[in-house]
């Protein structure tokens, strides 16, 4: 097996199992059910709110069938283009992606909402409130930009110099 694969393959399930594990711990253990608020600092609420639509509430006025279908489309699209993938970089990005849209996808099903934690705010300026998964797909869209934008080492270029 490729290191990039087991790489990818070990921060997939990392991602996965922590933004799981976090969820679990507040909905199940804690029991929170939404709604209930931990005032953190004069610039962050740790809160649950359900989200109906996708990253960031995202889409959440479209009907339950077209953005499951949309989802579907786009993980699928995802696990395409990482199996396609042949450097680390790439499948580190996409792991992370899809990671996030595996977790929000099981949320879908378990609670039939986006379970979001996360308020950042300013004043009244307020920020989205998101979760760990959203943070595993903006970090993964991230390292893909990255990847895109940073030269590649071009090893001809090493075997035309050293023929000089």
């Amino acid at each position: 097996m490729k290191k990039s694969v087991l790489l990818s393959l070990i921060v997939f399930l990392f991602g996965l199992t922590i933004d799981r594990a976090q969820k679990f711990y507040q909905i199940n253990i804690k029991g929170w059910s939404g709604g209930e608020m931990i005032n953190v600092t004069s610039f962050f609420d740790y809160i649950l709110v359900w989200n109906k639509g996708v990253s960031f509430g995202l889409f959440s006025s479209l009907p339950p069938i077209l953005l499951g279908m949309i989802i579907s489309v786009a993980l699928i699209l995802l696990i395409v283009w990482w199996v396609k993938a042949d450097d680390v970089l790439s499948r580190v990005g996409l792991a992370l992606c899809v990671a996030g849209a595996i977790s929000n996808i099981i949320d879908r099903f378990l609670y039939g909402a986006v379970a979001d934690f996360f308020h950042f705010y300013w004043g009244q300026y307020s920020f989205y409130i998101f979760n760990i998964a959203d943070v595993l797909i903006s970090l993964g869209l991230i390292i893909l930009l990255l990847e895109m934008v940073i030269p590649k080492k071009n090893t001809n270029d090493k075997l035309n110099k050293d023929k000089l």
